[in-house]
């Protein structure tokens, strides 16, 4: 039996894990260079946290010593037909112009003279059009970026590389396949702040999303994990973190992502890690800390200079001059209007799921939201983790666990119906 996942997240991940465990053949397939997904981007997670590189680095160990995983990255599921048992898929993988002889010594990257916007770091920054995504990426292998390489015609990390691990006539693959089932674990975006209109993003430089927040924190971000303004890299004396930013909004989402809220009392615990004396303004509709979660936010509550107040933001604007920003909302449980200045603002942007409006191969079901029905109609093709709802890590990882059963229930159906 071969299964397919789709996505290479802590969901794909999960699923590819357990699906081969139990025996079945697995091919995972990732659109982005490396493994890992959002959770690669994180600092730290909560209540405990702790960093995400401890259980990624174990899964990928799994990945990496298993005869039954086959890792497509750069590549994307273009077409299933068939049925449950009977897929048959068709997989586009984009050539990477590194093959495996990298090293990761770096010698390339001296030698590109174009840089390009850092995506993995959210455009914090920049890398060379031939880079690494992040240091512990896997597979541990540099990747070209062909919308700013200038190819042939400059070639130097051609000359550079000591290993002649660059190709830069990489063909693209056309890969085929059978499969008995199919997992979709294509994991979500944050939701395009610049949309909210009057909160800042794109016109304010000291606005950021809660995303650019786990990566100002990680030690492997665009500041070697120093939080400061973007403007003028100034630390912090007070912040705002505007939660529902776009969500449970008719205008824009209309679910709630429910773990921004967790988020945000984990991001000020960062803040207060740095700042021992910066006030920390949480301007809320609802904070929603399930079960456990309770606990983290009762203690985070107990700081000082901690303040909850509960209203949506209505606007935020910034002072030219200083880079400040005024958060103005109406206070529902006391001081009525309100205009409090900061030196930054994090925007908690909601989840949508991976091209939530797009037509996903085998005609998969949608909710009114984008994210993947379950059970879909067709037998045999399952959803799992954030493509199939907001969840966080550990819900993540039991959904995706579940996702692999009902492969591996549906491939034995299949094959003894």
């Amino acid at each position: 039996m071969r299964v397919l996942v789709i996505g290479g997240g802590i969901s794909g991940l999960t699923a590819a894990i357990e699906a081969s465990e139990a025996g079945c053949e697995v091919v995972l397939v990732e659109r982005n260079p490396y493994l890992g997904g959002r959770v690669a981007q994180m600092h730290q997670y909560f209540p405990k946290l702790c960093p995400p590189a401890c259980g990624l680095e174990i899964n990928l160990r799994r990945i990496r010593s298993s005869t039954r995983i086959e890792c497509l990255t750069l590549a994307e599921l273009v077409e299933i037909t068939g049925e449950a048992g009977h897929y048959h898929a068709t997989i586009q993988q984009a050539p990477r112009f590194v093959t495996e002889r990298c090293t990761a010594c770096g010698e390339c990257v001296a030698a590109c003279p174009v840089a390009r916007p850092d995506a993995f770091n959210l455009g914090m920054g920049s890398t060379r059009a031939v880079y690494l995504p992040f240091p512990l990426a896997w597979p541990a292998r540099y990747a070209i970026d062909p919308s700013v390489c200038e190819g042939a015609a400059c070639a130097r990390c051609v000359d550079a590389c000591p290993y002649g691990a660059i190709d830069l006539a990489m063909p693209p693959r056309s890969i085929e396949m059978d499969v008995g089932a199919v997992i979709w674990a294509t994991g979500w975006d944050p939701f395009d702040a610049s949309d909210l209109e009057g909160l800042g993003f794109g016109t304010c430089k000291n606005v950021i999303s809660n995303l650019m927040m786990e990566r100002l924190a990680s030690s492997d971000g665009p500041t070697q994990g120093r939080i400061q303004r973007p403007s003028d890299g100034k630390g912090i004396e007070s912040i705002a973190f505007v939660q529902c930013a776009g969500s449970r909004d008719e205008n824009h989402l209309e679910h709630c992502s429910g773990v921004c809220c967790m988020a945000s009392l984990k991001q000020a615990r960062y803040v207060r890690a740095q700042y021992p004396d910066a006030h920390i303004h949480v301007f809320y509709i609802d904070i929603r800390a399930p079960g456990r979660q309770e606990l983290f936010f009762a203690e985070t509550r107990k700081d000082e200079r901690f303040h909850l107040i509960k209203g949506k933001v209505a606007k935020v604007t910034e002072d030219p001059a200083s880079g400040d920003l005024v958060v103005e909302t109406e206070d529902v449980l006391g001081e009525g209007r309100i205009a409090q200045k900061v030196s930054m603002v994090v925007l908690a942007t909601g989840m949508v799921p991976v091209r939530g409006r797009e037509q996903v191969p085998g005609g998969l079901a949608r909710d009114r939201h984008g994210f993947l029905q379950s059970p879909q109609p067709r037998a045999g093709l399952f959803a799992a983790g954030c493509a199939r709802r907001p969840v966080d890590v550990a819900s993540s990882v039991r959904d995706a666990t579940s996702a692999a059963l009902k492969a591996l229930q549906s491939c034995v159906a299949a094959k003894h119906g």
